[in-house]
């Protein structure tokens, strides 16, 4: 190891916390907002076909979100780790840690996508028996949720780059697979050019196919750039010490992420079933499209905010571990508020994206307006959340979550949609949210601070 990479590697440890927050999630920032427009435009262009096709899509979004938070759970895992050693100069163990993260990659990729292909006809049938978003909706999953090679691998190793402060080129690989995905949307759904008109597959395809080569150029950087970890196999054998301590703190962010996949197929159920309203259904999945715009960009601030407390944790410096626990969650709170105010004054604007019909705008406006003013009780407990998995307090996040979405936001849901069933169960329903958002702020601050007792309050500096 060089001098000249050591210094590359201590700025986590040596410049100011505010510039280096910037440079590190600045970038990741940029392509994860990229990355919720592209996924707008998606179902933008869905839409053009059917408002069934848009509740097709919609019914499928838990599963893909299952997909991410497994593999981005268990990013969190081996980031930590990696960002750990570099901090405490354990430079051959964070080679090690790198290796485990490809061979758990490519373990994960080929369960997921088995799982995924048998459980498509019988998860989509217990949601709808519509017959035409049925099969659009078991298409979707099977090429989206089947094909996740792409999802995994472009998530793995971005996260590497991550783990020492090498987010630009996260930042190029995500614009790609984002550019991609945008331009061959429309070619594949219509079929422009020499292409096919394939519909809702096209769209799937589109986004495989973006997912697919910003993973290529992610291993191209690791390979070329990210000279502090090697990717080698050579030699390798799985440690079972080692991958229990990854997935020690990947479980809690695997269980974490994947909460709001329950919540959200949950919800569907009480929309579709309970409600019998597959309008309210697509509304509530073009929420989850929108409230990407700022939601992606506090999960990007964080991602950028987890590497640098777990390295200083590891070096021993407290007052930076708490500079940048603050700037994190100010910068969230009111990332989170700018999108409370977008969302009360453009809901109007912001459904017509999606080519919405007057019964979509009526269930729809008021639903933006109410759940947005969840946004930056959100914001916080993101931050916060985050902070505490950096610390391997993974486990605190994970109630949390539990609490919030399962426990309360849920049950919420279904009472206040009994209690006003008669007015159709909207849009007293989405007052859950809020209610969720509010109990979560009082307990993740309750249990910060039981952290920050074990964990900063004893470190020397």
């Amino acid at each position: 190891m060089t001098e000249q990479t050591q210094l590359k590697e201590n700025k986590m440890g040596v410049l100011p916390i505010g510039k280096l927050l910037v440079n590190i999630s600045l970038p990741i920032i940029i392509s994860m907002t990229v990355q919720a427009l592209y996924n707008i435009v998606d179902s933008m262009f869905v839409s053009q076909i059917s408002e069934q096709a848009l509740t097709a899509v919609s019914l499928i979004f838990p599963m893909q979100n299952l997909i991410i938070s497994i593999a981005a759970g268990t990013a969190v895992g081996f980031n930590a780790l990696i960002s750990r050693a570099l901090g405490a100069k354990e430079y051959s163990r964070a080679n090690r840690v790198a290796q485990h993260a490809i061979f758990l990659t490519v373990l994960s990729t080929a369960i997921v996508a088995a799982v995924m292909m048998l459980l498509s006809d019988p998860f989509v049938t217990l949601q709808t028996t519509d017959p035409m978003i049925r099969d659009d909706a078991i298409l979707y999953m099977r090429i989206c949720c089947g094909v996740c090679i792409g999802i995994f691998f472009s998530i793995t190793l971005e996260r590497l780059l991550t783990s020492t402060g090498k987010t630009v080129y996260t930042m190029i690989g995500q614009l790609t697979g984002a550019i991609t995905n945008i331009i061959m949307d429309p070619v594949l759904i219509f079929g422009l050019g020499p292409f096919p008109k394939m519909g809702i597959a096209g769209a799937a395809w589109a986004t495989v196919l973006g997912q697919c080569l910003g993973a290529v150029l992610d291993l191209i950087f690791n390979i070329r750039v990210n000279k502090e970890i090697s990717l080698s196999m050579k030699g390798f054998r799985p440690e079972g010490a080692l991958i229990s301590e990854i997935y020690r703190i990947a479980v809690p962010s695997i269980i974490v992420q994947s909460i709001g996949s329950v919540m959200t197929f949950g919800m569907n159920l009480i929309l579709m079933q309970y409600l019998k309203n597959s309008t309210a259904a697509a509304v509530f999945g073009v929420y989850f499209k929108l409230n990407s715009i700022f939601f992606m960009p506090v999960f990007g601030l964080n991602n950028g905010l987890v590497p640098i407390v777990a390295y200083n944790y590891g070096a021993g410096y407290r007052k930076r571990i708490i500079h940048a626990r603050r700037l994190g969650t100010n910068a969230a709170v009111v990332i989170m508020a700018v999108g409370t105010a977008i969302f009360w004054l453009m809901p109007k604007e912001l459904l017509g994206i999606f080519n919405a019909s007057d019964n979509m705008l009526a269930i729809g406006e008021p639903a933006l307006r109410i759940i947005s003013l969840s946004f930056p009780f959100a914001g916080y407990c993101i931050s916060t959340s985050s902070v505490m998995q950096a610390l391997g307090s993974a486990f605190y996040s994970m109630i949390n979550s539990l609490t919030r979405q399962l426990i309360i936001l849920l049950p919420s849901a279904f009472i206040l949609a009994a209690m006003f069933r008669r007015e159709g169960g909207l849009p007293a329903i989405w007052f859950s949210f809020l209610i969720a958002e509010a109990a979560s702020v009082i307990m993740i601050t309750a249990l910060y601070r039981k952290v920050y007792r074990q964990k900063i309050a004893a470190l020397p500096g």
